[in-house]
């Protein structure tokens, strides 16, 4: 009997430099579990590509002409189930909040390591939030507590749809711990986590772990003692 086969891991690479994408394309169609669906020189191209092929990640460079790496995400976040990964040159860029309330599952500096960059793309369509090295849990504190208020006083209402244990979890989870720390923390199997991760995305109507970090400095989560 012959092995059920898998489908790869489709994407689409976009990034104004040529050179950038066929590194890029190099490195991850020689990888058996993905499949480079296309290229695209600008955010515009890209959307239309993502629309058209409906790949499970795009990788969206920030800077690009006629229409940006932000913009882009914000429709195809918006438009489509695909996880975007930005590429960025810098590891503090301005940009950064933008991109995260954009709906972006996760960063990469240009530079990434073979490895990382592979790892990033099977990581995020498992629903994972995915970090570029330098890109600690802190810079996703200052980056969301910088750009955004916290109203404790205002809470969004979907926060009473959580458990207690799921509740915990999302503070957790913005705090920058991984499931296997949460389990640790909690005193619960890694499985039991995944599950409660899962169920907090659902009940809040959010797409990945990035999007719960921003939910939670949002509205105060983080050590307001509300959770």
């Amino acid at each position: 009997m012959s092995e059920q086969s898998v489908e790869p891991i489709r994407v689409v690479i976009a990034d104004d430099q040529e050179l950038v994408r066929a590194g890029f394309r190099l490195i991850l169609d020689s990888q058996p579990d993905i499949e480079v669906v296309a290229e695209a020189e600008d955010g515009a191209n890209a959307v239309f590509a993502t629309r058209m092929l409906r790949p499970d990640v795009v990788l969206l460079d920030i800077r690009m002409p006629t229409m940006d790496g932000i913009e882009a995400a914000r429709v195809i976040c918006a438009e489509t189930e695909a996880k975007v990964v930005m590429l960025t040159t810098y590891d503090l860029d301005e940009y950064l909040y933008d991109a995260l309330h954009a709906g972006v599952s996760g960063f990469l500096l240009k530079d990434v390591r073979r490895d990382d960059l592979v790892h990033a793309v099977r990581v995020v369509v498992t629903g994972e939030a995915m970090l570029a090295p330098s890109m600690t849990r802190r810079l996703v504190q200052d980056v969301v507590s910088r750009a955004l208020r916290p109203t404790p006083d205002n809470p969004d209402p979907r926060l009473d749809t959580l458990t207690a244990r799921e509740a915990q979890t999302l503070e957790l989870v913005a705090r920058g711990l991984s499931n296997a720390e949460i389990a640790k923390a909690m005193v619960l199997s890694e499985h039991t986590v995944k599950t409660h991760v899962s169920s907090l995305l659902t009940k809040l109507d959010l797409r990945d772990r990035v999007q719960a970090v921003v939910f939670a400095y949002e509205y105060g989560v983080v050590g307001s003692g509300r959770v």
